[in-house]
């Protein structure tokens, strides 16, 4: 299956198909809920600088998941 999603020339069956469908969906839905959760931090304001650091470590971790994604 590998192969048959490297080469565009060569023919999927049915099921390959679905299976890589499913995949790119999945992966669609996961970087929507990352940027969700993104957008959700940059919103949040806050004085406390304990909540202003775990804020900007949640972050940066989500843009290293986004980034590794691709």
């Amino acid at each position: 299956m590998a192969n048959a999603l490297e080469n565009p020339g060569s023919p999927l069956s049915d099921e390959d198909r679905r299976t890589a469908d499913q995949q790119r969906a999945a992966r669609e839905r996961q970087k929507q809920a990352l940027n969700l959760q993104r957008e959700n931090i940059l919103s949040q304001r806050t004085s406390n600088p304990a909540r202003r650091a775990a804020l900007e470590a949640a972050l940066a971790h989500i843009e290293a998941q986004l980034q590794a994604m691709g």
